[in-house]
């Protein structure tokens, strides 16, 4: 296991990312966007995000298992019903689509570049160790599961 892998919590590395594609819009040149395109664009994606995300919560909680994306371990049952049924991240999800979001608010291409670097962390980070350890606990019936649902969308 890498020194990285389930030591950052999800949400810090949103903000991690989202203050960098800040930075990056100070310094580097953005488009011109009329405000109100922006804002509701900003508002339209953190709804959609927030339905993955939420969504993803709620069937957690709905299956009394663990919501602790440091301790995968933790999971008492495979969840598979809901948004489930659609991805196997929706948190992440959620979490991708804030930052497209805030990138788009932003108007700064750049910006929205190190929103494949926020996917490709998660990838290596956090969803592969969390896909062994389900793999561990649930066997068969995960890679069934992982067969049937994308990892994203």
């Amino acid at each position: 296991m890498s020194k990285l892998e389930l030591k950052i919590p999800p949400v810090l590395v949103t903000v991690v990312f989202a203050l960098l594609m800040w930075l990056v819009s100070k310094l580097l040149p953005g488009i011109t966007t009329p405000i109100m395109l922006r804002v509701g664009g900003l508002i339209a994606l953190v709804t959609v995000g927030a339905f993955f995300s939420i969504s993803g919560v709620v069937s957690f909680r709905t299956a009394k298992t663990s919501v602790n994306p440091l301790a995968p371990d933790a999971c008492s049952s495979l969840v598979s019903s809901g948004i489930y049924k659609k991805t196997r991240n929706p948190m992440y999800v959620g979490f991708l689509f804030f930052l497209i979001a805030w990138g788009l608010f932003l108007s700064n291409l750049f910006s929205l570049v190190l929103c494949t670097g926020f996917f490709l962390y998660m990838n290596r980070f956090q969803i592969q160790t969390e896909e062994e350890t389900l793999k561990s606990l649930f066997g068969e019936d995960f890679l069934t599961y992982k067969s049937k649902v994308r990892r994203w969308l």
